[in-house]
């Protein structure tokens, strides 16, 4: 697409810069929860927002705790793009505290999400999921381009009413967003046809999502959110053989120790594959090819 990778440098350069003092000018001061919905936001404001990423890239969503310099420059901002995941819930209150003028919107609101499924659950639902997702539902609807179009429509209309002097800008960008997404989904799919049910197997359940928008069935090596024990971890590699799986897929923010365990006790491979990147749309097409190698 013409320009795509201007833009992608473009979110890149403006995502990762350190917080400055002040904001940009007559740009809206928005933050977001992590990277991925940065490009999100990037994709549809372009240069009318100024985009600050919460989670700072290779860090654990799940435990961050916000700098004093990001909780000064929360104070300031207009808009605060939640997505539902488990950090929000204990820290929203506190950041909302700071600034009760700044509008939160949930782009996970209307989005069904799925259960969480443990290694031994062989395809069943998980009624309990993981310790750090209590309500036992799948928070990674970012990682679905068909979910990413309903969250694209939710950062649309936020834009739109608090800067409705350029709400045309914004509907021209959404559209040729849209239009990226699905030509990105219409790719994955294509990817993956013909290999419905295949499996791959990870050790946090990142990727459920996923999967199950393409057909795949993801093998997390993670027991309610905690490393396997010794008898748990026998059964996964028992499971792995049994599958012919080669390639065990960690991710950045965690330890890759038990998915090595695992790849040495089927002369495998632990390959590196990050939810959270900030180009967003090409980690999906690179880790789609990942997924299809190790099928």
């Amino acid at each position: 697409m013409n320009g795509y990778s201007k833009i992608i440098l473009f979110s890149l350069l403006t995502i990762c810069g350190p917080f400055a003092s002040g904001w940009a000018a007559e740009r809206i001061p928005v933050f977001v929860s992590i990277a991925p919905q940065g490009y999100f936001v990037q994709q549809i404001g372009k240069d009318l927002v100024d985009v600050h990423v919460l989670v700072e890239p290779g860090a654990d969503p799940h435990t961050y705790e916000p700098k004093p310099q990001q909780m000064v420059a929360l104070s300031k901002t207009q808009l605060y793009f939640a997505i539902g995941i488990a950090f929000e819930t204990a820290k929203l209150p506190k950041i909302t505290a700071v600034n009760p003028r700044m509008k939160v919107v949930h782009t996970d609101h209307g989005i069904m999400k799925l259960p969480i499924a443990n290694h031994d659950d062989h395809g069943k639902k998980d009624e309990h999921g993981e310790d750090h997702h209590q309500d036992g539902l799948d928070p990674h609807i970012w990682l679905s381009p068909p979910l990413v179009i309903l969250q694209a429509r939710s950062i649309l209309t936020a834009l739109q009413a608090v800067d409705p002097a350029n709400r045309s800008a914004y509907e021209i960008n959404y559209k040729a967003f849209i239009l990226d997404l699905v030509d990105l989904d219409a790719q994955l799919r294509s990817a993956f046809d013909g290999l419905k049910g295949s499996r791959f197997m990870v050790f946090h359940p990142s990727w459920g999502t996923f999967a199950h928008t393409y057909g795949l069935i993801q093998v997390p090596i993670e027991v309610e959110g905690k490393s396997p024990k010794p008898a748990q971890l026998k059964e996964l590699i028992e499971r792995a053989r049994a599958n012919r799986i080669k390639v065990i897929f960690a991710q950045p923010q965690f330890s890759s120790k038990s998915a090595q365990q695992v790849s040495k006790a089927i002369g495998g491979q632990v390959v590196i594959v990050d939810p959270l990147a900030l180009d967003w749309a090409n980690n999906l097409r690179q880790v789609a090819e990942e997924f299809k190698n190790a099928f």
